[in-house]
């Protein structure tokens, strides 16, 4: 799959950014991709799930922006060490940073920007809603932890939910434990209490990652199907690119 590669400081450290880009000259609305964990922490030249994700939405007329936010720790670090040591401060950085280079690319436009995000990607996605009011669509996949600050001085993602000033869809296996359906429930109240437009899609026997395919011990065919469908239609609706039957 085709895409391209930009660097960007952030804080003093340089970030990678991959660009997927769809055909013509635009202009296209755009897409901040925010990774999971499993394998994309080591880079994401590793992570099959966000590559093939990437090029999909390319497919449907988004220029996609993934940052590698864990470019904090040596590549080589333990995932574990990422995990304990990550703030919401450089990650809200990470996002601002990569939405920057996302504008300033050639055919895209500004106006027409989203962001989604799986798993740990999916609580990035909702923090990043929270700090960039010029969004204009947000999708989270089964993000867990919304209900925590990650960081001495921040606070828990979900507290912020009076910040999101876009329209927010979101994805979750009823067979998950982190967000479990009670944590689906919260995250509605506190969109509902804020005033923030959302629709949840929640799926029976589905669990965590359940559209993560290089895991086939937690792939879900069905339900992966049916939220890209309602994932595309939504951004179809919302930033204008294609619909879900359609790809160049």
């Amino acid at each position: 799959m085709a895409y391209q590669s930009a660097t960007v400081d952030v804080l003093g450290s340089p970030m990678e950014v991959l660009l997927f880009r769809p055909t013509g000259p635009g202009p296209h609305p755009g897409l901040l991709l925010a990774q999971h964990i499993p394998m994309g922490h080591a880079g994401l030249e590793n992570d099959l799930f966000t590559l093939t994700t990437a090029a999909r939405l390319a497919d449907h007329g988004y220029l996609v922006a993934v940052p590698f936010i864990f470019h904090w720790w040596p590549k080589e670090a333990a995932l574990e060490r990422k995990r304990e040591e990550s703030r919401d401060d450089w990650i809200v950085a990470d996002m601002q940073a990569a939405h920057r280079v996302l504008c300033e690319q050639e055919g895209i436009d500004r106006t027409r920007i989203g962001v989604v995000g799986h798993c740990w990607g999916g609580r990035v996605a909702w923090l990043t809603a929270c700090h960039i009011p010029q969004l204009a669509a947000m999708a989270t996949f089964y993000g867990g932890n919304i209900k925590k600050a990650l960081g001495a001085g921040n606070q828990p993602p979900l507290e912020l939910a009076r910040f999101i000033a876009c329209p927010v869809i979101g994805f979750f296996g009823n067979n998950d434990s982190n967000p479990s359906p009670q944590d689906v429930e919260d995250y509605s109240a506190a969109l509902a209490a804020a005033g923030v437009s959302h629709e949840f899609h929640q799926y029976d026997g589905a669990g965590h990652a359940f559209q993560n395919f290089p895991m086939p011990e937690r792939y879900h065919a069905a339900a992966s199907e049916a939220a890209w469908t309602r994932l595309l239609a939504f951004l179809a609706e919302k930033l204008g690119g294609l619909a879900p039957d359609h790809a160049d």
